[in-house]
């Protein structure tokens, strides 16, 4: 590959996608559909998993789950439910509208963390796959990943689209003036101030992703 110029590179979840809605309408689906209860069990492995494994994974709670409750007849229909889930809803405004601008400075490239099946479907259905050419990466741990993010888009300098302050300041970390930071304040990560104020601040920061709109130069 040609080296650009630039290479942006944009998170998903809380980034593009207002993924604690996603999480808010599918707690509502599942208290309806298995109980509060049963719900709330979801949950815990849900959290228990993504300790684990340090992302989240929907299917992957719902396969443990499974194995405590093996005849629950409503598992397919929630497993149904998450497959298709109307993700392009969720974008957050102007989030199509930012990648097309942004792929008039240089090359967009979706850099997420995520399983290998419910991940890509979300960018998928979203219209976040066709909207970046198909550049998507999706490792478990993306800040310990940029020796293959740099063989797969090489660039002079990146420009990084992230929620979780933790991200940003790793990557900065580790490419420094190579790369832009960018801090969009959205979602729980981004709000929480405490965990915020551990990490050194971002080069930019703004308070949605539409902002990025009325800035001409990173």
């Amino acid at each position: 590959m040609e080296n650009p110029e630039t290479v942006f590179l944009f998170d998903v979840d809380n980034t593009l996608l207002d993924n604690d809605r996603v999480t808010t309408d599918l707690r509502r689906y599942l208290d309806k559909e298995v109980g509060m209860k049963r719900s709330e069990l979801y949950w815990d492995i849900f959290e228990e998993l993504r300790n684990e494994l340090g992302y989240a994974d929907y299917l992957g709670a719902l396969q443990r789950y499974r194995i405590s409750h093996p005849y629950d007849s409503h598992l397919l229909a929630v497993s149904t439910y998450l497959i298709n889930y109307p993700f392009a809803n969720r974008l957050f405004p102007n989030s199509l509208d930012v990648i097309e601008k942004c792929s008039t400075l240089g090359t967009v490239v979706i850099l997420t963390d995520g399983d290998v099946v419910f991940q890509p479907r979300k960018i998928e259905r979203s219209g976040l796959f066709e909207a970046v050419g198909g550049n998507i990466l999706v490792y478990i741990h993306k800040e310990q990943e940029l020796h293959d993010v740099e063989r797969r888009y090489p660039a002079e300098r990146y420009v990084l689209v992230d929620d979780k302050i933790r991200i940003l300041s790793s990557i900065k970390s580790a490419w420094g003036d190579r790369v832009t930071t960018v801090f969009p304040r959205q979602g729980h990560y981004a709000l929480d101030a405490e965990q915020v104020a551990q990490y050194p601040a971002a080069d930019i920061s703004i308070e949605r992703i539409g902002d990025l709109l009325e800035i001409d130069s990173f």
